[in-house]
C-alpha cells in the first residue's frame, strides 16, 4: 500500500472503511476500501462474494474494482474514485430534480442492475448511500451482501437497509429473488421525486405498516414460505386502505407513479424486471413538438407489422375561441391480429379507416372519431391533424412501449375516421 495516500476518510461501514487516496506513481484519485476483518489466506479473500461480484460484473454504471492489495493480514480494495453518492446530493439539494435528471439517473442504474441480474447477481442493498455519483454518471457500489441467484437457499434474513427492504424480507421469507432489488429501485424513485424516504419505518414492525399505508394491507397468503406472516396479519386486522400515490407524489407524472407502482408491488412475482423496466413509458418521455396548426404534417409511412402496437399523440387543445374542438373516441385491442389502413383522398379531405379481423365483434373493433369542428357550435378556422406511430412488435411485458415508426395524417377534415356498426350507431356522440 505504500504506493497509496490516503487523504481523507469518506465513510465507515460494518465490513469496513473508505478512504479518499491518490496514487504515488499515476497521481490518479482512486477509492480505498479498508476491510475490518483480518484475512490470513490469500485464496480467502478472492473467494469473498464482493471480490467474486465485481470481478465478473464489468459495467459503465457499476463501480470499478481496479485492485485488490493484502498486506500485514489486511485487505485493501482499491476502486474507481466517485465524487458524491445519492444520499449526501438529495440531502443538500436546494430544488426538488427534475423529471428529466429523475429519468436519466434512473435508467442508468436500471441499466446497471440489468446486466447483473442478466450475470445472475443480486445486490440486496440497494439504497442512495450506495449509488455513487460523478458528473450525472451513477454507478452501483458496496457488492459486500450480493449473491448469486443459483445460490442455494435459506437466504439470509437481514439484509438491505430497513427502509429500501423488500415485504417478503420483512417477513423472513426463507427464499427471494432478484425482485428484492427492484422494490429498493422503486423506493428510490420515489424518493427522487419527494426528497423523502417512502417507507421511513422505525422497526421492522413499524416498516411493515408504513408500507401498509400506502400500498394498503395485502393478502398475506403472498407470502407462503414467510416465517413471520404473523406480523402481517396483525396489521392486516386494521383494514388499511391503499392511498393514492399521486397525491403522495405530486411531482410526479402519471407514467412515474405507474412505474412506482409496479415495482413497489407486495407480489414479488409481478413487479418487472430491470429490463422491463426500461421499456416503460416513464423513459420515453413526451416529445411530441408543438406546431401551428396551420402548419400541415407531411403523411409518411415506416414498416407496419402484422400486430401493430398503437401509441396516439395530439397537442395540446387549449379553451381559446380560435382553437378547433376535438372529439376523440378510442377503443383498442392488441391482441387484434392485423389493422389495415384504407386512405381514400379527395382534393381538400381525407377519409380513412381501420379495419381489423373481428370486424363483427364491436369489443375488438378499432375505431376513431374526430367529430367536426361545428359540432358545439364552436367555428373551425383552421384544420386540426393526428399523429400515429406503430411498432412492428409487441412486447410479452404489460410495461413494454418500444421504440416505433410510424406516420402521420395531415389535415383531417371533419368527417372521420370509422370502423363499425357499432360506431356509426353513436355517430355525433362526444367522448
Amino acid at each position: 500500500m505504500e504506493r497509496y495516500k490516503c487523504i481523507e476518510e469518506l465513510g465507515d461501514g460494518t465490513c469496513g472503511t473508505v478512504y479518499k487516496a491518490i496514487n504515488l506513481e499515476t497521481s490518479e484519485i482512486v477509492a480505498v476500501k479498508k476491510m475490518k476483518r483480518k484475512y490470513y489466506v490469500w485464496e480467502e479473500c478472492i473467494n469473498l462474494r464482493e471480490v467474486k461480484a465485481l470481478r465478473k460484473l464489468d459495467h459503465p454504471n457499476i463501480v470499478k474494482l481496479k485492485e485488490i492489495v493484502r498486506e500485514n493480514n489486511e485487505l485493501f480494495f482499491i476502486f474507481e474514485y466517485m465524487e458524491h453518492n445519492l444520499y449526501d446530493i438529495i440531502r443538500e439539494r436546494q430544488r426538488a430534480f427534475t423529471e428529466e435528471e429523475i429519468r436519466g439517473l434512473m435508467s442508468q442504474l436500471l441499466k446497471g442492475l440489468a446486466h447483473m441480474h442478466k450475470n445472475e447477481y443480486f445486490h440486496r442493498d440497494l439504497k442512495p448511500e450506495n449509488l455513487l455519483v460523478t458528473n450525472n454518471t451513477i454507478k452501483i457500489a458496496d457488492f459486500g451482501l450480493a449473491r448469486e441467484v443459483s445460490s442455494s437457499p435459506p437466504f439470509t434474513d437481514y439484509v438491505s437497509t430497513r427502509w429500501y427492504r423488500a415485504p417478503e424480507v420483512l417477513l423472513q421469507s426463507s427464499t427471494y429473488t432478484p425482485a428484492i432489488d427492484m422494490w429498493a429501485v422503486g423506493a428510490i424513485l420515489a424518493e427522487l421525486f419527494t426528497s423523502y424516504p417512502m417507507f421511513p419505518g422505525e422497526s421492522e414492525i413499524d416498516q411493515l405498516y408504513k408500507i401498509c399505508c400506502v400500498l394498503g394491507t395485502p393478502d398475506f397468503t403472498l407470502f407462503p414460505q414467510a416465517r413471520n406472516v404473523a406480523r402481517l396479519m396483525d396489521i392486516r386486522y386494521s383494514d388499511i386502505m391503499p392511498a393514492n400515490l399521486a397525491d403522495l407524489i405530486p411531482n410526479a407524472s402519471l407514467e412515474a407513479i405507474d412505474l412506482i407502482k409496479q415495482l413497489c408491488l407486495w407480489d414479488p412475482l409481478r413487479r418487472p424486471t430491470a429490463e422491463e423496466c426500461l421499456q416503460h413509458p416513464f423513459f420515453y418521455g413526451n416529445t411530441w413538438i408543438s406546431r401551428p396548426l396551420e402548419d400541415p404534417l407531411q403523411l409518411t409511412m415506416d414498416s407496419i407489422g402484422s400486430q401493430p402496437n398503437l401509441e396516439l399523440n395530439l397537442w395540446d387543445f387549449s379553451h381559446k375561441k380560435d382553437d378547433c374542438f376535438l372529439g376523440l373516441t378510442l377503443a383498442v385491442n392488441t391482441s387484434v391480429s392485423n389493422i389495415e389502413m384504407v386512405r381514400k383522398t379527395g382534393s381538400r379531405t381525407q377519409d380513412l379507416m381501420f379495419c381489423s379481423d373481428y370486424e363483427d365483434e364491436a369489443q375488438h373493433s378499432v375505431f376513431w372519431s374526430l367529430l367536426p369542428c361545428e359540432h358545439r357550435g364552436i367555428p373551425s378556422p383552421v384544420e386540426s391533424s393526428l399523429s400515429l406511430a406503430f411498432s412492428s412488435t409487441i412486447p410479452h411485458s404489460t410495461m413494454g412501449v418500444p421504440q416505433s415508426g410510424g406516420f402521420r395524417m395531415p389535415s383531417l377534415q371533419p368527417n372521420f375516421l370509422t370502423m363499425s356498426s357499432h360506431f356509426q350507431q353513436q355517430q355525433g356522440h362526444c367522448r
